[in-house]
C-alpha cells in the first residue's frame, strides 16, 4: 500500500508501530528520550576541565553521586560512590544541596527523589539510562499477578519483597501491599522478615524483579530447596502456573533477571579455574544459581570490594559482576600483588549504565549552572509514599 492510499484511508501508525520502527521513543517512559540540546564531543580534550569548572561554579549547591558501575571518566568527579541504596541515602543526607546529580540508571535516580526533601531535584544525565531488569516488570503486569494470586485464594498469604533494583511503581506496590524492598546485602533479613508476618508453614513471598537473587537467597542461604521456588512468568497466561504450583511453593519469583550476571555460566567458572590454578571465585548474586553454588564467595558489590581489600597479597580473583567495576579493582589492587581477572573472556559492560559518559555529565552540570533545570526525575506523590513505606520496612530490619 502506498503513502497516498495510506493517507486516502485516514490510517495513522500506532506508538507502538513507530517505535517498533524505531522512529518514536517508548511513549510510557521517560527511557529512550534524548537530551535536549547540544552536548559536546566525546573526543572534546577540554572535558575534564569544563566539568571540573562547571562543578566549582555549582559549589554546594551540586551534589554527584557515581554508581561502582559507572565509567571511571565519569566515577573521578563522583562526590561519593557506592551501591544503589547507599548513593540514596547519601543524597537524603545532604539537604543542603539543591541538585542531585545521580550518575547510574532511571530507578536509582527515583530511589533518590523518594528519599530526598521536596526542595532536592535530581538530575539523571541522559534518560535514556534505564535497567532491563527494572523494565522487566511492570505495574500493570505485577497487579495482573496479584489477580492470579487472588483467584489461587492465596493473595493473603504472599509478601511482596522487591529488589531495589526496581521502579518506583513496583516499589509502591511493594508498599501497599505489606512488603519490603532489599538490597543484595539484606537479602536474607529482608526474607526473614517476611516469613514472619504470617503463619510460617503457610506464608509465601513474591519476589520482584530478579529471579536468580530471590532462588540464591532462599536455596543458599535459607536452606530451601529448588522445588520450593516456582517462575512467574508475566508473557505467560497466569504466569505459565497452576493454582496447585502457586499454594504449593513457598517462593513466586518473578521471571527478571539481570543482562549482565545472567550471562555468566557453569563454563565460565571450569575455564577461568582451568586458565588460573588456584584462582578465588568471587560472584554477586544477581548470577545464575548455578555459578553462586560453584563459586567461593558471594556477595553484594560492597561484599566484593571489602573481600578483596581483605585478601591476602599474590591471591588471585575471578570476578563475576559489572567490567567497569572488575577493570578498576583490577587496577586499584594489582600494586598489591593480587590479580584480578573478568570471570567471562567475553567483555560485558552494562550498556544503559554506560549511557552516563562524560559529554552528558558536563551537558547536565553546565546546564545547571546556568540556571537550567534539566532531565529532572521526579516521582507523583501517591507512589512516593507507598514506596517509601516499603523502604522504610527495609530501613526497620535488624
Amino acid at each position: 500500500m502506498t503513502t497516498a492510499q495510506t493517507q486516502e484511508l485516514d490510517v495513522q501508525p500506532t506508538p507502538l508501530a513507530l517505535l517498533l520502527l524505531g522512529r518514536e521513543a517508548d511513549p510510557g517512559s521517560e527511557r529512550g528520550v534524548e537530551c535536549p540540546g547540544e552536548l559536546p564531543s566525546p573526543s572534546d580534550p577540554d572535558l575534564i576541565e569544563r566539568a571540573r569548572a562547571a562543578k566549582e561554579k555549582l559549589g554546594s549547591k551540586v551534589f554527584v553521586l557515581g554508581h561502582h558501575y559507572q565509567r571511571d571518566e565519569v566515577i573521578q568527579f563522583a562526590d561519593v560512590t557506592g551501591d544503589s541504596f547507599k548513593l540514596a541515602r547519601d543524597a537524603a543526607a545532604r539537604p543542603e544541596a539543591e541538585y542531585i546529580v545521580f550518575c547510574g540508571v532511571h530507578f536509582m535516580a527515583e530511589s533518590a527523589d523518594i528519599l530526598t526533601s521536596d526542595d532536592q531535584k535530581v538530575v539523571l544525565p541522559d534518560l535514556a539510562a534505564g535497567c532491563s531488569m527494572a523494565d522487566m516488570a511492570t505495574a500493570e503486569q505485577v497487579a495482573e499477578c496479584w489477580d492470579v494470586l487472588t483467584e489461587a485464594g492465596i493473595a493473603e498469604q504472599v509478601v511482596p519483597v522487591s529488589y531495589m533494583n526496581s521502579s518506583a511503581d513496583i516499589k509502591a506496590f511493594t508498599g501497599k501491599h505489606g512488603g519490603t524492598i532489599c538490597t543484595s546485602s539484606n537479602a536474607k533479613r529482608a526474607l526473614e522478615w517476611a516469613f514472619q508476618q504470617g503463619e510460617p508453614s503457610t506464608t509465601k513471598v513474591l519476589f520482584l524483579p530478579d529471579q536468580h537473587l530471590g532462588r540464591n537467597t532462599a536455596v543458599r542461604d535459607m536452606g530451601m530447596t529448588l522445588e520450593d521456588c516456582v517462575v512467574y512468568n508475566p508473557h505467560k497466561p497466569n504466569g505459565g502456573l497452576t493454582q496447585a504450583q502457586l499454594r504449593d511453593a513457598k517462593m513466586i519469583l518473578w521471571r527478571g533477571h539481570c543482562s549482565v550476571h545472567g550471562r555468566f555460566n557453569l563454563d565460565s567458572v571450569d575455564e577461568v579455574r582451568e586458565r588460573i590454578p588456584g584462582v578465588n571465585v568471587l560472584v554477586h548474586p544477581e548470577c545464575r544459581n548455578e555459578v553462586v553454588a560453584a563459586a567461593d564467595y558471594v556477595g553484594s558489590t560492597e561484599y566484593i570490594i571489602k573481600t578483596l581489600q581483605a585478601a591476602p597479597a599474590g591471591s588471585k580473583w575471578a570476578i563475576g559482576t559489572e567490567l567497569n567495576l572488575v577493570r578498576r579493582l583490577a587496577n586499584r589492587f594489582a600494586p598489591e600483588g593480587k590479580q584480578v581477572v573478568f570471570l567471562d573472556r567475553t567483555v560485558c559492560f552494562c550498556s544503559t549504565m554506560n549511557r552516563i559518559d562524560l559529554p552528558h555529565l558536563v551537558w547536565a552540570l553546565e546546564s545547571l549552572a546556568e540556571g537550567n533545570l534539566v532531565n529532572r526525575i521526579e516521582v507523583d506523590k501517591e507512589t512516593e509514599a507507598f514506596a517509601k513505606l516499603a523502604l522504610e520496612r527495609m530501613l526497620a530490619l535488624p
